[in-house]
């Protein structure tokens, strides 16, 4: 894979503004898990796999890092250099999968976003209003509908609110810094986009403003120092066959983590201060894996496979979200 070369600039934590950290990983090691999740989805997809169903395995929105950090203060896990934030609107604004991809992905997550749906009913005690930032396929929205709830969503690409308005769900193209719908929610809930967003900060606060006392705010976001403790087992080119390095680069693949193709990986302690300094106390953490991603390109024993690694991780899960490779934290606005 060719690096693109995007406009970057190095920046102090995003969390807790410090600029001590620790090298997790290179360039040069980023280059070398490239080349290792190419093969290792390679040996689990048909061979007449078309191109677009590779997106969200081996290629994603973002760019590969040039390098990867985590906070001496906080534990939060990030590239750095970044990319500026003028770019990253455009990054998924202009991605326009075709229906049958999209209509797939909304299965294939069904049951991942009905679990979901599922516990935020648990935590706020009743169905009620919502709004998903980032809401793409529409797989919550649609979960939370045959549960009661009232959720629209909120999401940059219009080709894909197209696809969702189709299927009947209220959508609104755009961003949290521009939303404005002049009403409160009694639930913002922000899966698999918060650690992409260039300010989560900004974005805490802006989520907290469309929440009364007691509403809810739920996130769900990758775990960095899974990652941070798994990487050192996969170690550098010619030694990717040690004896731990097969588990750790299954677990990282599996769960999108594997080239780290986000801008932040949250640790429980890092995002705990975030949503503190914004105005939520957090209520329930909760570890998972990914959200199943093998569909009828994927051969049969990979996605037993996958199922199989998932379940394990969904239970060592409950001693620790900390031990999870994805993190949901639900908070109250205080």
């Amino acid at each position: 894979m060719i690096f693109r070369s995007p406009a970057y600039e190095l920046a102090p934590c995003p969390v807790c503004g410090s600029s001590e950290s620790r090298v997790v990983v290179d360039r040069e090691g980023v280059r070398e898990e490239i080349e290792s999740l190419w093969a290792f989805h390679t040996r689990r997809l048909k061979g007449e796999t078309p191109a677009e169903r590779l997106a969200d395995r081996v290629a994603f929105s973002h760019p590969p890092p040039w390098r990867i950090v985590q906070c001496a203060g906080c534990g939060l896990v990030y590239r750095n250099p970044r990319e500026r934030e003028f770019e990253l609107e455009a990054m998924y604004a202009r991605e326009a999968p075709a229906p049958e991809v999209l209509a797939s992905l909304a299965e294939t997550q069904q049951a991942a976003y009905a679990a979901q749906a599922e516990r935020l009913g648990e935590v706020v005690g009743r169905a009620g209003s919502g709004v998903e930032v980032g809401s793409f396929v529409g797989g919550f929205l649609a979960a939370a509908r045959e549960r009661g709830w009232t959720f629209e969503g909120l999401d940059v690409n219009d080709d894909v609110n197209a696809f969702v308005r189709a299927r009947g769900f209220r959508v609104t193209t755009g961003d949290l810094d521009d939303f404005d719908p002049g009403r409160l929610y009694d639930v913002v809930a922000i899966w698999n986009t918060f650690e992409q967003l260039a300010d989560p900060r900004e974005a805490a606060v802006r989520a907290r403003a469309l929440l009364p006392p007691g509403g809810v705010l739920a996130l769900r976001v990758p775990n960095g120092d899974f990652y941070a403790r798994l990487r050192p087992a996969l170690g550098r080119e010619g030694t990717l066959g040690s004896a731990l390095a097969p588990v750790a680069r299954a677990l990282l693949a599996h769960n999108n983590l594997l080239t780290f193709p986000y801008r932040h990986g949250f640790t429980v302690h890092s995002l705990s201060r975030l949503l503190a300094d914004a105005g939520f106390k957090v209520s329930r953490v909760f570890g998972d894996a990914l959200v199943p991603i093998a569909d009828e390109w994927t051969v049969g024993w990979a996605a037993w496979e996958e199922r199989a690694l998932k379940r394990a991780v969904k239970l060592v899960a409950r001693a620790g979200a900390e031990a999870a490779p994805w993190i949901e934290v639900y908070a109250r606005a205080s």
